[in-house]
């Protein structure tokens, strides 16, 4: 199923999960996997208008535009916005397409699959205008994006590996407690979720039951609940992760802790470069993207949730081979 060129409409199947139904209608979830926001006056309409016919005009062209070089998959709330703004600061690295729409990702390798290749291309500039770009600077330049739903989504792993198989990748891991609880204020602040953090969690298995076999047994199945309401189940790393490791060859993947990008940014951009292949360079500050601040996890629910992802970190550790230091 393709849809039309530059179809940035919202999803319109409707949220399916069990559990608790919200008091209220949710919010429309945009393509780019965040709440759709009405555009307002005349200016902000005809700028909606604009960037829809360059996605129609960068549909149209896709035969001629790049593919990525490199992907950010996550983790959710574990920094992957931060991580990709350092890099487009790289001089050698290129923004999507247009530039100034300053889009992360697409969501392609999750909930856009459908959307058709077309779509997805329609993203990247073109290889001439990279190819220029390159000549002028004297170095190659390198064209990504960041996705963190990428990092749990069951079929990412392998379209992406279908789709661009020399791509290199990057997953920033949380501490899964912390993460959960960023990821609950994140939904709550944009109106997806409505219950108190013990609630969403006792609700957590009943929401998302079945969804994941669901979404194996039918690709063309995406799950609102399995997206924004997998507090717990998204730090579950060593399945998510562990579909990367068997899809793609341990040199295109880098896989890094949030916390030691948190306290030493400069060293982790530095492998990041390295990963790369990108010639040394220093943002002129490394600052905190999408960071928002929450209410601190209550030390019982802290305690009792560390408990209950103990085992995944375990099993983390052992699919990694090193210790996290998140117990």
């Amino acid at each position: 199923m393709s849809p039309a060129a530059g179809n940035d409409a919202v999803h319109s199947e409707s949220p399916r999960f069990q559990g608790p139904q919200p008091p209220q209608p949710l919010p429309a979830i945009s393509p780019y996997g965040g709440p759709v926001r009405e555009r307002d006056g005349l200016a902000d309409q005809l700028k909606g208008a604009s960037l829809a016919a360059l996605r129609r005009y960068g549909a149209l062209t896709a035969h001629l535009r790049m593919t990525p070089d490199y992907l950010i998959i996550g983790t959710k709330r574990g920094g992957s916005t931060s991580l990709a703004r350092w890099v487009l600061q790289h001089p050698d690295v290129g923004s999507l397409f247009p530039a100034r729409e300053t889009r992360k990702g697409t969501y392609y390798f999750d909930v856009n699959y459908n959307r058709g290749s077309s779509w997805y291309r329609s993203h990247f500039p073109t290889r001439v205008a990279v190819a220029l770009q390159s000549r002028r600077s004297g170095s190659k330049q390198v064209i990504g994006e960041a996705v963190p739903y990428y990092l749990h989504h069951p079929h990412a792993p392998s379209r992406a590996r279908s789709y661009a198989p020399d791509a290199k990748i990057i997953a920033l891991l949380r501490d899964p407690v912390q993460r959960a609880f960023g990821h609950w204020g994140e939904r709550t602040r944009n109106g997806v979720e409505w219950l108190p953090f013990d609630q969403a969690l006792a609700a957590e298995s009943e929401r998302l039951d079945g969804e994941e076999e669901r979404m194996i047994a039918d690709p063309d199945y995406t799950s609102f609940a399995h997206q924004h309401f997998g507090y717990v189940d998204q730090g579950r790393y060593e399945r998510g992760l562990g579909r990367w490791i068997e899809q793609w060859p341990a040199s295109q993947l880098l896989i890094l802790r949030s916390e030691d990008m948190y306290q030493n940014p400069a060293d982790v951009y530095g492998q990041v470069l390295d990963f790369l292949g990108l010639k040394p360079f220093e943002p002129a500050e490394f600052g905190a993207w999408n960071m928002k601040a929450t209410s601190s996890l209550p030390p019982e629910q802290e305690s009792s949730l560390r408990q209950l992802l103990q085992p995944s970190i375990d099993a983390t550790e052992k699919l990694l081979n090193r210790e996290m230091g998140w117990s």
